[in-house]
């Protein structure tokens, strides 16, 4: 006499058994993984676009490595414009420290985007003074450029091309002022790869994340 014992017991897997132990089921599985959020990033609409404040004038100056730079070899590039000079005690070294680690988050970009750091002080920051500043600066010539040149071309870039917030020192009041007369601004300067000024930043975390957010949107738009 057969006892319950001695039989095999088979249980049949269930529909859901059956269908996870089939390899089409993984592989439609992982397919949705990769592919689900796919579809929503190309669902996602993107910021609309920056406004267009100011259209800088074509220029062409020095850079620290005495080569002619300018509006020609920009063409194409988004690049953030910034303002300093290197025999600056105060203000300079901390400003130039913030735009360092915006050079390191740049890296990712390639060569879609750059930064500009043109001296108020053109008569003192000649190349040579100028190269030696980045290097100390470790920036990368690729990326960061560091422009001089004529006095007079520097003025008028400065303040009617880039428009930036000038402030004359106390005392100067009715003579005439240099671009180093002015209190510099701090005031970092997105510039599209036409020429054309969109937004103007601060060196604070809040507002250089904006910018690093603007500029990524700009590079890809290009």
């Amino acid at each position: 006499m057969e006892t319950f014992s001695s039989r095999k017991f088979i249980r049949e897997n269930n529909s859901l058994e059956k269908l996870v132990s089939k390899r089409s089921f993984w592989l439609l599985f992982a397919s949705f993984l990769f592919i689900f959020p796919l579809a929503r990033s190309f669902k996602r609409e993107l910021p609309p676009p920056l406004p267009k404040l100011y259209k800088v004038p074509s220029f062409e100056l020095t850079n620290s490595f005495g080569k002619s730079f300018g509006t020609k070899e920009l063409r194409g590039k988004v690049y953030i414009a910034n303002f300093m000079f290197t025999s600056c005690p105060t203000i300079c070294p901390k400003h130039m420290k913030k735009v360092q680690v915006i050079q390191k988050k740049l890296r990712g970009l390639g060569k879609k985007v750059g930064i500009v750091s043109f001296t108020v002080h053109p008569e003192f920051d000649t190349p040579k003074k100028l190269y030696k500043y980045a290097r100390n600066l470790q920036a990368n010539p690729y990326i960061w450029s560091f422009l001089t040149g004529e006095k007079k071309k520097v003025e008028d870039l400065l303040i009617k091309g880039f428009k930036t917030p000038v402030e004359a020192q106390s005392g100067n009041a009715g003579e005439d002022l240099s671009v180093f007369d002015f209190v510099h601004s701090q005031k970092l300067v997105l510039v599209d790869g036409n020429g054309w000024i969109r937004g103007y930043y601060s060196t604070n975390t809040l507002s250089t994340n904006e910018l690093m957010v603007d500029i990524g949107l700009l590079a890809n738009r290009s």
